[in-house]
């Protein structure tokens, strides 16, 4: 097992890979995530709200051993970062950006998903009921990214997407987006489909259905195409009462009709508390299915491996046996390399008032 440090600065906060997306070439690996500024008295996320985050992505060219940091080459909205208005004022966030100055625009030129440089991340504005969803695309990697394109709102209350999205053909590609329920809050999973390259969409499925208490949550999916044609996709899952008593864990679906219904599968992760975290569901060449979650129980990165496509799970095993200073960490992507190397790159802390960084782990399960 071997820790690298992407990103560390002194009184910076960097966080949520799970929030933007990972891609990789080879070797050749890129990943998205956000900075903003430390600050102690900040709550759970210790990050000042009153300063502006902003967008960075790293790239490695030896899968994972060495990286370099980059601005991310593309427009957005008033030049703010994308998906962490609810970590700033309103005013330093894309949404208020947007409503002074929408640039999204359509999709003119059919989106070429089988393209051998290509990338896609999706945005959102937010996670309240106003929350309205982007995606940009990219042809070199990453070195550049066209759009914002909007996301239709599907007759959602919001849309508060992260990147997570399988490619059918050249023109046609399966969404997870989380939507906001019927009383505006998060949220729920629904799956959508493009057969013309982004120039439209249409709502195919709702995974699992609306959670029915108010503030309970089923968001942030992590989804696969098995060999034989099954969807897979791995859902964060909350039940939480109104004296802020909550329960947290992962939950398996499956499609076996290209995402038209879905089945429940089941639970690998049970969580204690602390807010539970997404999971990174990945496939390895032995077919094993893995998924890497950030265990906020244990301040710790952690992964479980099924042989059954998912039917049952083994012991949990920890990625990184050194704990956080405190439960702000996690948020995984991992991508599995062609020699077996599982790349997984999250935020972490060492010091509970310390400074959040981002970091990969290279692992052969």
């Amino acid at each position: 097992m071997e820790h690298i440090i992407i990103y560390r600065e002194p009184g910076r906060y960097a966080g949520w890979p799970a929030n933007y997306g990972i891609w990789h070439w080879n070797n050749e690996i890129v990943v998205g995530f956000t900075v903003g500024y430390h600050n102690a008295n900040g709550g759970f996320h210790a990050r000042d709200k009153s300063r502006p985050f902003r967008n960075i992505q790293a790239r490695s060219l030896d899968g994972g051993l060495s990286w370099s940091l980059e601005d991310f080459a593309g427009k957005t909205p008033g030049q703010r970062g994308l998906s962490a208005d609810e970590h700033m004022h309103f005013e330093l966030g894309i949404g208020q950006a947007l409503e002074q100055n929408d640039i999204t625009m359509p999709v003119s030129e059919a989106i070429r998903f089988k393209h051998p440089d290509f990338a896609l991340m999706c945005a959102r504005t937010g996670l309240d009921e106003r929350a309205r969803s982007l995606f940009y695309v990219s042809y070199d990697r990453c070195k550049t990214w066209q759009g914002p394109f909007k996301f239709p709102m599907f007759g959602q209350t919001a849309i508060a997407a992260r990147t997570d999205y399988l490619v059918e053909n050249d023109h046609s590609c399966l969404f997870f987006l989380t939507a906001n329920k019927a009383n505006g809050t998060e949220g729920k999973v629904i799956c959508v489909l493009t057969q013309d390259g982004g120039k439209s969409f249409t709502l195919v499925s709702e995974i699992g259905g609306e959670p029915k208490e108010p503030l309970d949550f089923k968001i942030m999916p992590s989804s696969l195409k098995l060999a034989n044609g099954r969807l897979v996709t791995a859902l964060r899952c909350r039940q939480k009462d109104e004296k802020g008593n909550n329960r947290n864990w992962i939950d398996l679906y499956t499609s076996d009709d290209t995402a038209q219904s879905w089945t429940y599968l089941k639970r690998p992760v049970q969580f204690e508390g602390h807010n539970g975290n997404p999971g990174a569901l990945c496939q390895l060449a032995d077919e094993r299915l893995l998924l890497v979650y950030g265990n906020r129980d244990n301040r710790t990165m952690a992964a479980r491996l099924s042989d059954d496509n998912g039917q049952t799970w083994q012991d949990e095993h920890c990625i990184r046996e050194n704990r956080g200073g405190n439960h702000d960490i996690g948020y995984p992507r991992a991508v599995v390399l062609a020699d077996g190397t599982v790349v997984v790159v999250y935020y972490f802390n060492d010091a509970a008032h310390g400074e959040r960084f981002i970091e990969a782990s290279r692992w052969t399960p």
